[in-house]
């Protein structure tokens, strides 16, 4: 189960102006499951999109970021389930395109004004004949209030769908954020094995999408993982469909700008997190917040280490205060004039480690109690400089090891 994640409920994900959502059984990989999901968006929406860092990156983000490059402007969205289109070659890339051909012929649009989106498994060629022949029935299903059906059809080993929305008044205006994502394994910055979608009826000026979607995703997708890998479909978009009566933000630090930037990020880290509270077989979640950095860089060399750690994340799951093992990520992470007698470290209040040792009041029992609970901070001192910075994951439990086993079973 996940840990502390509440299930979305259809009446609170409140739909956006301008966009709606359709979903359908194709049969992609399993019968009698939703795996095609569409995106229809009204003319003159604005998107951004960034994309998995993994070089062997799947033909769906190669398309995407050609259709992206065209500046035709995006008019809709496809999402597939059951199967990734990765390591598929030109015949992957192929079937990627006859799928926004197939889906702009829909919606008397551009095939470069679809972006097509694939999660599942690799190394296996997309039906695209299933998928084609499912997206009239999901386009005839598309609308506005769609949101908890279609963050449940893009799921692959979540256990349960990963969807928020909030509100914000802008220039008088009340505007709409709401956000959907999926993923639980495979998941590690830059980006995860993730979907992930935020759509807002913000009225935003089209030039501040792309570098407004990249400080997000670094700010809440880039921070989590569970396992250390970096899968390769990853694709956080941001959709804004332009369609409130406000004045157009052109200036992201004007008050309007602030306020609508603060609405994001808000969704994008409550999304993050689910991801790592929904991490596969995952008991527990866990901040790490690293400070007295010089960089932010070596802070999060510092949280990356112990984050990946499986001696640590096994630690946590056995409620084991072995925190030799935290101590020893510190060390290795690469920061080579890292002097260990200005290291503290504290797991929530308790004080464990000072000056590079033992704290002289830390007791073994009050880490126990401490790594024992769901939801833990842990707080590394580097005592270099002012730099802090923090990452999410999360332990690693038995049911990781059988689910990934499994998984193509």
């Amino acid at each position: 189960m996940p840990v502390n994640l509440p299930l979305p409920a259809a009446d609170a994900l409140h739909p956006v102006p301008g966009l709606s959502l359709g979903v359908t059984e194709a049969g992609v990989r399993k019968q009698n499951r939703k795996d095609v999901t569409v995106m229809l968006l009204a003319p003159g929406s604005a998107v951004g999109a960034v994309f998995t860092r993994n070089r062997f990156c799947a033909a769906p983000v190669q398309v995407c970021r050609t259709h992206l490059a065209t500046g035709d402007g995006i008019r809709a969205i496809v999402i597939n389930t059951g199967n990734a289109n990765a390591g598929t070659g030109e015949e992957g890339l192929r079937r990627a395109k006859d799928t926004c051909v197939a889906l702009a012929s829909q919606l008397n649009i551009q095939a470069s004004q679809v972006l097509p989106f694939s999660t599942g498994v690799i190394m296996e060629q997309l039906p695209v004949d299933r998928v084609m022949a499912g997206l009239p029935a999901a386009v005839a299903d598309a609308r506005a209030d769609n949101w908890l059906r279609a963050a449940e059809a893009i799921m692959t080993t979540d256990t349960q769908p990963k969807a928020i929305s909030r509100q914000v008044t802008l220039g008088g205006q009340r505007v709409t954020v709401t956000g959907m994502a999926k993923g639980a394994g495979m998941i590690r910055p830059n980006m995860a094995t993730m979907l992930g979608y935020i759509a807002t009826d913000a009225n935003i000026e089209q030039g501040l999408l792309q570098g407004l979607t990249q400080s997000l995703a670094d700010r809440s997708f880039n921070r989590v993982t569970v396992d250390g890998d970096t899968s390769t479909n990853d694709s956080f978009v941001l959709i804004a469909t332009c369609q409130a009566a406000h004045a157009p933000i052109t200036d992201l630090s004007s008050t309007d700008g602030q306020a609508l930037e603060a609405a994001l990020l808000e969704v994008a880290q409550y999304l993050a997190h689910a991801m790592v509270r929904d991490g596969e077989g995952a008991t527990k979640f866990i901040t790490i917040q690293v400070e007295g950095g010089r960089t932010a860089d070596e802070c999060l060399k510092v949280g990356y280490a112990i984050a990946h750690s499986p001696l640590v994340k096994t630690a946590f799951f056995a409620s084991d205060p072995n925190l030799g093992r935290i101590l020893a990520a510190v060390g290795y992470a690469g920061i080579d004039d890292l002097d260990q007698s200005l290291i503290e470290l504290h797991l929530d209040e308790v004080h464990v480690a000072t000056k590079g040792g033992r704290h002289p009041d830390y007791q073994e029992s009050d880490g126990a109690r401490v790594m024992a609970q769901a939801e833990i901070r842990v707080r590394v001192g580097l005592g270099r400089g002012a730099c802090t910075d923090t990452v999410w994951t999360c332990d690693f439990s038995h049911d990781y090891v059988t689910i990934n086993a499994d998984y193509r079973s």
